[in-house]
């Protein structure tokens, strides 16, 4: 059975004490926060048949079906296949789903993941089983990015924000999940993560942590001319191109909150701190914001999948950056 994460404590108590469930919620938040889990735990409990003290009981048929096998003939699970998107084609059979009797459970559940995911004509098939599902059905959406979805999909279901944990819960949790890694290692995938503790340890899992060492360290070597910008670029041909767009954007965002504030707490993490000091000392405002809003451009075409040249596109990345170095 899916964990309940023990931040998400106040938010399963309110969902399941509500005597009259919406018949479609949308759950949204940070990436890495454990809204997937929640969402499947939830639709479990709602297919259990005989639930105790709000928690799915673990023993029933319906139970017994999602733990062994994860087959069950009333949960219908929407997710991209064979795409980054969602298809009407989709859609279209969960419609077909939702037309018909629960064969098990009191209800039927559809969990789809993520709801960003839904082109256009997929979004607009599924408004009408949205406002009106048939049957006892309810259906939970799970978002990572809310802002994209459609209006009138957002005004079909009950909204709710699913929350972040404290440092110092996520950490504990954490803990429990990478024994052998020390609490520091920990403390930085955390921050690298936006203190989303699911997504800390998917990035520990990829090994960020080196990969992040390597790039603080080659970008130290490109100030002090040890590299060029070429070498670098065909050396970061194994870490993901938008991790170094995040990064670089982060980066950015640090040295123009410095220049503005002098305050030496802006500057990041650690390994960081001194290059950005040091560029935030020497590079105009102006040469900072006109880089920032380039690589904000670039970053939606890597968000986008558009066809990138990636050793020339992190190139003029780091040639925009050794630029940064001249006279105000």
């Amino acid at each position: 059975m899916t964990e309940l994460l023990p931040w998400q404590q106040i938010l399963w108590q309110q969902m399941v004490t509500n005597p009259k469930p919406a018949h479609a919620y949308l759950l949204h938040g940070k990436k890495g926060i454990g809204k997937q889990q929640f969402a499947q735990r939830l639709g479990y409990y709602w297919l259990c048949l005989t639930s105790d003290n709000k928690q799915p009981c673990g023993h029933c048929k319906s139970c017994h079906l999602l733990a062994t096998s994860g087959a069950h003939p009333d949960i219908f699970w929407l997710k991209p296949e064979d795409s980054e998107f969602i298809k009407v084609d989709q859609v279209r059979m969960l419609i077909d789903f939702i037309n018909q009797t629960p064969q098990i459970s009191p209800c039927k559940v559809v969990l789809i993941e993520p709801a960003e995911a839904l082109n256009l004509n997929a979004a607009n098939a599924l408004l009408k089983s949205l406002e009106e599902p048939a049957g006892n059905s309810r259906l939970i959406l799970v978002s990572h990015q809310a802002g994209q979805l459609l209006p009138t999909i957002k005004s079909r279901c009950i909204q709710q924000l699913c929350p972040t944990p404290k440092q110092s819960d996520a950490l504990q949790w954490m803990q429990q999940q990478l024994t052998n890694v020390e609490v520091e290692q920990l403390s930085q995938l955390l921050v690298l993560a936006g203190s989303a503790p699911l997504y800390a340890v998917e990035l520990y899992q990829q090994d960020v942590l080196k990969q992040r060492q390597q790039v603080v360290e080659d970008i130290k070597k490109l100030l002090k001319h040890q590299l060029v910008a070429s070498q670098i670029a065909e050396s970061w041909n194994n870490i993901p191109l938008l991790l170094l767009f995040n990064w670089f954007c982060e980066w950015l965002h640090c040295i123009l909150c410095y220049q503005a504030t002098k305050d030496i707490n802006t500057l990041g993490m650690a390994d960081m701190q001194k290059v950005l000091n040091y560029l935030a000392d020497k590079a105009s405002l102006e040469k900072v914001t006109q880089l920032q809003e380039k690589l904000l451009r670039e970053r939606q075409k890597v968000l986008a999948k558009a066809n990138l040249n990636r050793v020339l596109l992190i190139e003029s990345v780091l040639i925009g950056w050794i630029n940064l170095l001249t006279t105000r």
